[in-house]
């Protein structure tokens, strides 16, 4: 294995010419979607470019591909989150029913509580859904993962503590 890099433009350029095809390809047989493939390639060599961290050149396509899969799952949770806010409002009256300035906050401001839930470790996720979502207790939280209450009290001083960036960008 060769040493770490922090990539240059012009190798950046080059990895984006090297792997590019590849990584459309990989893209459209997970996707079936040539469109969406095209626009998640780009994305991924966007965040390799923003990244600017040290990588390991003959490791490329395990980067790429690990960068493309986790947008892939992300574009897929957007969607099904969008389609169940969406199955939600068709139900309401169509007097009750937001505007499409209002449906667009609400769907940026769902995504972004689903990547900040996802983003937490599992434990913490059940024990805050369960307080916010259940009503649960901290002492019936507790019982039901196997944990002790202090372990609650610390998973919701993190979820908190999530919540508190995600509003705040603290």
């Amino acid at each position: 294995m060769s040493d770490a890099v922090r990539l240059s433009n012009q190798e950046i350029a080059g990895l984006y010419t090297g792997h590019h095809r590849w990584l459309l390809g990989w893209l459209r047989r997970r996707t079936d979607n040539p469109e969406l493939a095209a626009d998640l390639a780009q994305d991924t060599f966007v965040r390799v470019m923003a990244s600017r961290r040290e990588l390991y050149l003959d490791e490329a396509r395990a980067l790429l591909s690990t960068i493309a899969r986790g947008l892939v799952i992300d574009h897929f949770r957007r969607c099904a989150l969008e389609a169940a806010f969406l199955d939600m409002l068709a139900q309401l009256p169509e007097e009750h029913i937001p505007s499409p300035e209002a449906r667009m906050v609400v769907l940026e401001t769902l995504n972004q509580i689903d990547a900040m839930l996802a983003a937490l470790p599992s434990k913490v996720r059940s024990a805050f859904l369960m307080s916010q979502l259940d009503g649960l207790g901290y002492a019936e939280i507790a019982t039901r993962l196997d944990v002790s209450l202090s372990s609650i009290q610390q998973y919701m001083r993190r979820a908190f503590a999530a919540c508190y960036r995600l509003q705040y960008g603290a």
